[in-house]
């Protein structure tokens, strides 16, 4: 059975409000069973690309309840975590309480301009900004040796950022209201202006969000579809890698990973 932890049960009045109020109801999202199972699909992946990781210093944003946290905490990171919701970082406080923890909305960040980290995490959130061009400067400016990234993005080769609307009252959603569905050709490129390095694995994860075959389009056209990148300072030799779209990406997990 998943065990899911359950952060409303200890946090006091205001998280009880926070699971009352509004149109969700009941448990937040982040502890269900479909977002948990894409967590542990989306860093299964992550720990089989091999990448040197170990004993670096993390800025994890958009980091919601801090699910994926101890993937970097289990490698000996030193990880700063952070979220644009107050009442995430509030969940992110009690659960973490040895960790710097920070308020940052990537549509308006206004803190962290004078700090520097070895990585930057960004899973899960590129798509939820109306601003996405100006949020991945900001993160390229923090980040000293890599930037992980992964996102929805709009199946096709053109150069499209794909404006949305997103429920602003889910506290997995956009906080402005407004997100976007980038085409991997636009994230490729912007990430090209800040990395003289940039990388796609040339695997998925095993989850169906994640496309194996990119030549054909999802047959429902309102399926969410996922793509990772990888911005470095430095060439990576890793036969995992490419420096270029791939249009087939087998899956392929690591034959031991701790999450």
């Amino acid at each position: 059975m998943l065990r899911m932890w359950l952060p409303w049960r200890s946090l006091g009045k205001s998280a009880k409000a926070t699971e009352a109020e509004g149109p969700l109801r009941g448990p937040l999202p982040f502890t269900t069973e479909h977002y948990q199972r894409i967590n542990h699909r989306r860093l299964e992946h992550l720990a089989s690309l091999h990448l040197p990781l170990e004993g670096s210093t993390v800025l994890e944003v958009g980091a919601g309840i801090g699910d994926l946290t101890t993937f970097f905490l289990d490698r000996g990171c030193r990880v700063t975590t952070s979220d644009g919701r107050p009442e995430n970082v509030q969940i992110l406080q009690s659960r973490y309480p040895d960790l710097e923890v920070i308020f940052l909305d990537l549509d308006a960040p206004d803190s962290l301009s004078d700090r520097h980290f070895d990585v930057v995490f960004c899973y899960g959130v590129l798509y939820h900004l109306r601003r996405p061009a100006q949020a991945l400067e900001y993160l390229a400016e923090r980040c000293q040796r890599f930037l992980l990234l992964e996102t929805c993005v709009t199946w096709g080769e053109e150069q499209e950022i794909h404006p949305c609307e997103e429920n602003r009252m889910d506290p997995t959603q956009s906080i402005s209201g407004q997100g976007c569905r980038p085409t991997r050709r636009w994230v490729f490129t912007q990430m090209r202006r800040h990395f003289p390095y940039v990388y796609l694995p040339r695997t998925q994860p095993y989850h169906e969000q994640f496309p194996t075959d990119w030549r054909l389009p999802p047959s429902d056209p309102k399926a969410l579809i996922r793509a990772v990148f990888i911005g470095s300072r430095e060439p990576l030799t890793n036969d995992l890698l490419v420096d270029e779209l791939p249009l087939l990406q087998p899956r392929r997990t690591a034959r031991c990973w701790a999450a």
